[in-house]
């Protein structure tokens, strides 16, 4: 029997060490499996080579291995949801790596976005990712879900301290990325998608 499921991709964009981004990643992975459309791939950049940054457009030889491994995961995946922090009022510089050593992963497929912080909870970051993605030819959504001040918003176990406020936003966030995933998937079974500008 055929899976039908949409596949999502959850990228968690730090690799830093001391990183807090585990613990948001998980509760959203939680939250998603409450559903029975979509299928969850949790994608931890800290599991692939990628550096902080990147001399040329093309990876390091040392990420090449792993990178054989993660580009696949992103091809089959029908949406995205990228779990990020804010560093100096943008995003980490090894997710925007590989990003950018990606390019048809992303066309025509949705991406949304969870982001943590301090008092602005990520939202600089998640601006910027928006403008790096339509250039990728990718459509993001426009509900979030950001953690502000996120170190008192969970408790010792990993669990949001008011879990109810959180909940409702990711539903809101995989109701949206769903229906694009749904609506932009059929779209590419009809009509194969096609950029005019995929210059790496």
């Amino acid at each position: 029997m055929s899976d039908n499921r949409l596949r999502l991709a959850v990228i968690l964009g730090s690799i830093r060490d001391g990183r807090f981004g585990p613990t948001v990643a998980n509760w959203f992975v939680g939250e998603a499996a409450h559903r029975d459309d979509i299928l969850v791939d949790l994608v931890d950049l800290a599991d692939v080579p990628i550096g902080s940054a990147a001399p040329t457009m093309a990876p390091p030889p040392d990420a090449l291995a792993a990178l054989r491994e993660l580009t696949p995961r992103l091809d089959a995946a029908d949406a995205f949801v990228v779990v990020t922090p804010e560093y100096n009022r943008s995003y980490p510089a090894g997710l925007k790596n590989v990003i950018d050593w990606h390019n048809t992963q992303f066309h025509a497929k949705p991406v949304a976005f969870v982001s943590y912080g301090g008092i602005s909870g990520g939202l600089r970051a998640v601006e910027h990712l928006r403008a790096v993605f339509t250039e990728l030819h990718a459509v993001t959504t426009r509900d979030t879900v950001s953690f502000h001040n996120v170190w008192e918003q969970f408790d010792g176990d990993g669990k949001p301290k008011d879990p109810q406020r959180p909940a409702a936003a990711a539903k809101t966030l995989l109701d949206q990325v769903t229906w694009w995933a749904q609506a932009l998937k059929d779209a590419r079974n009809t009509s194969p998608y096609r950029a005019l500008n995929t210059t790496r």
